[in-house]
């Protein structure tokens, strides 16, 4: 047992490399794939609207984007109305950390600078995708709003000398930021947690309402937040309990190969997310690859442009630290800490959602969400009891 046990310890550890040769090894293929294409849509050749030739390039195009890389999107916030007030947008860094930025998307007319309008923290995600995946949130707050976000780091760029990150340090990071806006502006911020930050969000806040600190949020907003995942439990949250934490570490979790930024940091790898996502709607996503296809060939720009925007914001996805993911597991999926009042910081200090007595918190459900389940985030109002 001890044998085959290490030998299937090493091939995962094998994995990442695998797949980073994989890619590396296919590069001509793909490069040719890339030349067919263009050949044989070129205006000059006299063969490019036949059948043939338009099915044999969208075979070609379909094989490069299954196989390139997706690197991190572009928020592609140029402008917005404020006031009627065509007004650019400026994206700046005012806070650069380890494992995630600050981004503040800057208004830059006098129409905005007259509104001074409050401050909202964007808390994304970080499971999986980047932040962009909230780019049309940000876009529907920018009119009324100082728009700001966490643009977390994909944790194979972050060398091993920068340390650890889990829960308690995404708490940490959370509290840094709203003691940066605080400062910056004068004012309690807003925060608005999307999915999974729900959890170290409501933490955040209980420490800070305990500490009575000055940067403590104004208002809460928690948005398909997993606060207490034995409400209505998702496929998700089935498949988090029904396996032991060990079996997560020995099967997802590999190393960060040369010649990243983080080689050697132990991560839950990107790739293996995407797969974990897309196996949850394969039939819709099959579908949609061969409506591609076919509208390739029919000509059909616009579906297929459609199609390429999705996908390139929904295959770019990120490594998760090793500590990070498997603390996220154990504490909000496994054990479900918060809700039974046994969340502590740092392994001490006990999160309590009681101290929240001047936040205004509300909570956003979606019918349909296949994350969190119905009850799941409403579920934070019966925990801040004096609120």
């Amino acid at each position: 047992t001890r044998v085959l046990r290490g030998t299937k310890n090493r091939s995962l550890r094998m994995l990442y490399h695998a797949y980073e040769l994989t890619h590396a090894a296919i590069t001509p293929f793909r490069t040719a794939a890339k030349l067919g294409v263009k050949t044989l849509r070129d205006p000059m050749n006299p063969f490019n609207s036949t059948y043939g030739a338009r099915s044999t390039a969208a075979a070609f195009e379909m094989f490069v984007l299954a196989t390139r890389r997706y690197g991190k999107p572009d928020f592609g916030v140029d402008s917005v109305l404020v006031d009627g007030v065509d007004t650019p947008i400026v994206e700046e860094k005012p806070l650069i950390l380890p494992f995630g930025d600050l981004l503040h998307f800057r208004r830059d007319s006098r129409a905005a600078d007259k509104r001074n309008d409050q401050p909202v923290l964007i808390v994304a995600p970080m499971s999986g995708h980047f932040a962009t995946l909230l780019r049309g949130t940000v876009k529907a707050m920018l009119p009324e709003h100082e728009v700001y976000i966490t643009d977390w780091t994909d944790a194979r760029d972050v060398p091993l000398s920068e340390g650890r990150f889990d829960l308690s340090d995404y708490i940490d990071y959370v509290r840094q930021m709203c003691a940066f806006l605080y400062r910056r502006h004068g004012e309690r911020p807003a925060v608005l947690a999307v999915c999974q930050p729900g959890v170290p969000v409501m933490a955040a806040t209980s420490l800070m309402a305990e500490d009575d600190a000055p940067e403590r949020p104004a208002a809460v907003t928690l948005m398909g937040s997993p606060i207490d995942v034995t409400k209505n439990p998702t496929e998700p949250n089935v498949l988090a309990t029904d396996r032991p934490l060990s079996w997560f570490e020995k099967n997802v979790i590999t190393t960060v190969p040369w010649p990243n930024a983080g080689v050697m940091r132990r991560v839950y790898p990107g790739f293996l997310q995407l797969s974990g996502f897309m196996s949850m709607n394969m039939d819709r996503h099959v579908d949609a690859h061969v409506n591609h296809y076919n509208d390739l060939i029919k000509g059909d720009g616009e579906s297929a442009a459609a199609h390429r925007e999705f996908y390139d914001e929904y295959l770019a996805v990120m490594d998760l630290t090793e500590e990070y993911y498997l603390e996220t597991i154990e504490v909000v999926f496994q054990k479900m800490l918060l809700p039974k009042g046994q969340m502590t910081y740092r392994g001490q200090r006990p999160v309590r959602p009681a101290a929240i007595t001047d936040v205004a918190l509300m909570t956003v459900e979606g019918e349909k969400d296949d994350i969190t389940g119905i009850g799941q985030t409403r579920a934070a109002h019966g925990l801040c009891e004096n609120l």
